[in-house]
């Protein structure tokens, strides 16, 4: 057992924030001391998961109730910044979902806030603790220069599914909230500085507000000659057979997340533990012999046991408890995040004006 035991108090309980409770229950580093929910049934439902913590409807309550060492956050993204901070100052560090901000301003205050109070802050990008998905950008960055990386993660939601997407909605577009981790990947196979963004988009529901779309398609231009494309739509009314991209090719080759998206049952896209998923990886060589014909046979790659969704959360909670114990710079990760949060709103204000924006 661990001598130190850090009092979390966890914020949100719907999928994500379930997740992360299971997480450190599995970690005799952390205790999970409270949660906090605007629903009783949800926060009820968790609580008995983790044994009758306590529970809260409100979250000033809970941080003053429950003075916790570590705050996780997992409600919607409107909340993030203001929980964030309140936390930092109440003396917590803190773990939040994507995206850290609707604002750059405000994802600013919050790296702003860790500064000041020493406290650490991780921001959930799923995919860097993802082992498949490493590997995926360690091929990528072998494929030369420049690359074309093409990416979307569709989502075919109905009933419950789709309420929660109509609630991001009354905050942010598809291609903001989910769009930082692609985008972040794209950063980290090219290794270079993004110049511009153009994106569209459109409006496919009556039941989201007229100055919201929800679908929408970014690209990226870098500076050293790539080009990157994320593509996301929500709603009863999307494809299942648009559901997943992801592949990159460049002078040496191309690879790809090998999976079989055919023929699945209605609404399988809007399944969150299938998000992340990496079967297999397709390698593929552009060497050609003297006759310009290709010569190497397609690779399919092994990855590393694929982990569920709740075994990602609980590699995430493991290297927040590592900056935590080991008192980790996390200046780059926190930088990274900021920047990442700046494409994609650039994005949103390129499908509202009908023009590319410059990335300072």
């Amino acid at each position: 057992m661990a001598d130190k035991k850090y009092r979390v108090l966890v914020v949100g309980c719907g999928n994500m924030g379930t997740s992360h409770a299971r997480a450190y229950r599995r970690l005799d580093e952390f205790d999970v001391a409270g949660v906090v929910s605007r629903g009783p049934e949800s926060r009820g439902r968790l609580s008995q998961e983790l044994g009758g913590v306590a529970e809260f409807g409100d979250f000033e309550e809970a941080l003053s109730a429950v003075n916790p060492d570590a705050v996780c956050i997992s409600t919607y993204p409107g909340t993030h910044a203001e929980y964030a901070i309140k936390s930092l100052e109440a003396g917590a560090h803190v773990f939040v979902e994507k995206p850290i901000a609707e604002t750059v301003g405000d994802a600013e205050a919050v790296v702003e806030a860790a500064r000041q109070t020493g406290k650490k802050v991780v921001v959930g990008y799923i995919l860097r603790h993802h082992p498949g998905w490493r590997q995926f950008i360690d091929r990528a960055r072998k494929l030369g220069k420049p690359l074309v990386m093409r990416m979307n993660l569709n989502q075919q939601s109905s009933g419950s599914e789709w309420e929660v997407h109509k609630n991001i909605m009354e905050a942010m577009s598809p291609i903001v909230d989910c769009g930082v981790h692609y985008v972040d990947v794209m950063c980290q196979m090219t290794g270079a500085k993004p110049v511009s963004v153009h994106a569209i988009g459109a409006r496919l529901s009556e039941e989201i507000d007229p100055g919201m779309y929800n679908y929408g398609q970014l690209q990226v231009r870098f500076d050293d000659g790539s080009v990157g494309w994320y593509e996301s739509g929500w709603g009863p009314m999307i494809s299942e057979q648009a559901y997943f991209i992801k592949d990159v090719m460049g002078p040496e080759g191309s690879v790809s997340i090998r999976k079989n998206t055919f023929d699945l049952p209605r609404g399988s896209s809007a399944d969150i533990g299938s998000h992340t998923g990496v079967p297999a990886l397709q390698l593929h060589s552009s060497k050609r012999d003297k006759k310009g014909r290709l010569v190497s046979p397609e690779q399919i790659l092994d990855t590393p046991e694929e982990p569920d969704h709740d075994e990602l959360c609980y590699l995430e909670q493991k290297y927040f408890l590592k900056s935590i114990m080991e008192d980790l710079d996390l200046t780059g990760h926190l930088n990274e995040v900021v920047h990442t949060l700046k494409i994609v709103l650039a994005s949103d204000e390129s499908v509202k004006t009908g023009r590319a924006v410059e990335l300072s």
